[in-house]
């Protein structure tokens, strides 16, 4: 049998967290698809396309992982991907309900469909998409949140250039 695994979300934007997901996902399956999906409701500040293409420079090393932005039901995805592992993260009990739920749902509307869950790796945990975006927006600093191909792209979203974020930072006084 053949293993296609797929890990889906908005990814918006992707965090070490989920590059954490995906490149232990990807020593574990032999191809893994990261479906990037679009979700209106969650009103993303990255395009559907700009998402791919920011996950896409995230893992240039990895040549089993292929990105993949869709819509609707990730189950439809599943089926035309012939993908029949999904992996997902979960930080906490409250991921673990939930995604147990979905994982429940997904199978029954599509019998193929198995679900791992991936604990983040504990430096980790904490970070989610939308605590990201509420950081970039206040200004903190985002350099230990998301990959280096996300750093600018993110706080230019925000009107916080990586220049002036450099210059913004206070200066270590060297006291004697």
């Amino acid at each position: 049998m053949k293993i296609v695994a797929a890990y889906s979300g908005t990814f918006d934007p992707i965090t070490l967290g989920h590059n954490d997901i995906i490149h232990r996902a990807a020593r574990m399956f032999p191809k893994l698809i990261v479906a990037v999906g679009l979700n209106p409701a969650k009103n993303p500040r990255f395009n559907i396309e700009e998402r791919v293409a920011l996950i896409q420079s995230c893992v240039t090393d990895l040549k089993n992982v292929e990105v993949v932005g869709f819509s609707g039901l990730v189950v439809e995805f599943a089926r035309e991907h012939e993908v029949n592992v999904l992996v997902r993260g979960v930080r906490n009990g409250m991921d673990v309900d939930y995604e147990r739920q979905m994982a429940v749902m997904n199978r029954d509307l599509y019998a193929k469909l198995d679900t791992v869950m991936l604990a983040p790796s504990p430096e980790f945990a904490h970070l989610s998409s939308s605590l990201v975006r509420e950081l970039a927006g206040l200004g903190a600093p985002v350099e230990k949140l998301v990959p280096k191909p996300v750093i600018a792209p993110l706080l230019e979203r925000f009107g916080r250039p990586l220049a002036k974020e450099a210059a913004a930072r206070p200066k270590r006084s060297r006291s004697r």
